[in-house]
C-alpha cells in the first residue's frame, strides 16, 4: 500500500491505495465521489473526466499514485458551496444537455477544460474538443449548444438536428 495525499475539490484528503488503483476507484469509492462515472475502462467514452493541476484527463487511465501532492477537481467541485450551478452546468440544464445523465459530468469537466483554453469556440471547435466523450442519448446537438452558451455566444441561430 502507498500512501496519497491530494487536493480534492479544494480539500486535502488522504489515503492508502494499492499501485494498480486507478485515479476513478480512489474518487469513488474512498472518496464517495460518485459523479465521476466508470463508462468504459478503455478511456474511450470520457464519462471519468477529472481535471488533474488544471488538465482534463480522463482518470481510468491513470493511477491514484500519480495524482500525489496534485490539485484534482471533479463534477462535485464545479457548483458553488450554496449548490449554485456553475454557468456550464446552468447551461446544460437550460439547453438541455443531458437525458440520461451518465455522460454529463464527463461533458461538463471537458467543456470547462475547453473553455478555460478557448473562451469563444466554435460550434467546429466544441465538437471536435468532445470527440473523446461519448453520448448515447441526445445526438449532442444540445450538449454543443450548452458550451456555446456556457461561453456567452448567442445560440439563438443555431440549427435544430
Amino acid at each position: 500500500m502507498t500512501k496519497i495525499t491530494m487536493t480534492v475539490n479544494g480539500k486535502t484528503v488522504s489515503g492508502d491505495v494499492e499501485g494498480r488503483t486507478l485515479l476513478v476507484d480512489f474518487l469513488r469509492n474512498d472518496l464517495r465521489l460518485t459523479g465521476t462515472h466508470v463508462g468504459c475502462d478503455t478511456s474511450q467514452c470520457g464519462a471519468c473526466t477529472v481535471h488533474v493541476d488544471g488538465v482534463a484527463v480522463k482518470s481510468c487511465t491513470m493511477f491514484a499514485a500519480e495524482a500525489d501532492g496534485a490539485d484534482v477537481a471533479t463534477i462535485e467541485g464545479q457548483a458553488a458551496p450554496d449548490g449554485t450551478l456553475n454557468a456550464i452546468q446552468a447551461a446544460f440544464q437550460e439547453h438541455h444537455g443531458l437525458q440520461c445523465g451518465f455522460c454529463t459530468p464527463g461533458m461538463v469537466m471537458a467543456a470547462a477544460d475547453l473553455l478555460k483554453n478557448n473562451p469563444k469556440p466554435t460550434e467546429a471547435e466544441v465538437r471536435h474538443h468532445l470527440e473523446g466523450n461519448i453520448c448515447r442519448c441526445t445526438g449532442y446537438h444540445n450538449i454543443v449548444k450548452a458550451i456555446l452558451a456556457a461561453s456567452g455566444q448567442d445560440v439563438s441561430q443555431l440549427a435544430a438536428e
